[in-house]
């Protein structure tokens, strides 16, 4: 079964040594976008998470080697989207206390700003629209240590050592969660990906 990953010029582009910070935060911006927005479920929360998440590296991290960026800024990331899920997770028991609930906004598709490749065939575009649809589900659906784990190896391409920098864990942890997620989605998955 294949799984969407990183295009090979995006991949490509995320390997470059970057000149300065502002040229690294510009490429990986939308792809942090795309995963705080899966691991979140909210454009807005996930807007905030990158954004708060940018200004740390610029704040603390400027003067690090380029080569030292990319895992910070998901260690970063991934920090930011655990203090929102403790906040949600207390905000939650307020809500029940006072007898309230918080509506949590937005239920759109997490793939919606991925660029889609140009097709003249509806079939097709439709079919890659379900298929994209699923994926989103299944990644959303798994635990959220794996849904780190694939995301920053298979969607961001960083290396087992550098997700387990950005994850804050062993490698052998990553290996874990990693391959618990690629097994989790080939099964939701495998009524879309036959192979």
């Amino acid at each position: 079964m294949d799984l969407p990953v990183v295009n090979n010029a995006e991949f490509a582009e995320a390997q470059v040594e970057y000149r300065d910070l502002e040229g690294f935060l510009a490429a990986v911006e939308r792809r942090a976008f795309l995963m705080a927005k899966v691991a979140l479920g909210n454009d807005n929360d996930a807007l905030d998470i990158v954004q708060d998440t940018m200004l740390v590296m610029v704040r603390k991290y400027q003067n690090k080697p380029s080569d030292e960026w990319r895992p910070l800024f998901f260690r970063v990331l991934q920090n930011r989207i655990r203090d929102l899920y403790r906040y949600r997770k207390v905000r939650s028991r307020f809500a029940g206390w006072l007898g309230s609930s918080f509506d949590e906004e937005d239920g759109s598709d997490p793939f919606q700003r991925v660029a889609d490749v140009p097709t003249n065939n509806p079939a097709v575009a439709l079919e890659s629209q379900r298929s994209m649809e699923a994926v989103s589900t299944a990644v959303a659906a798994l635990p959220r240590r794996q849904q780190e784990a694939f995301m920053l190896r298979c969607w961001e391409g960083l290396s087992t050592a550098d997700t387990a920098t950005a994850m804050g864990c062993s490698e052998g942890s990553v290996k874990t969660h990693y391959f618990r997620a690629l097994q989790a989605l080939q099964e939701a998955l495998k009524e879309h990906y036959h192979g």
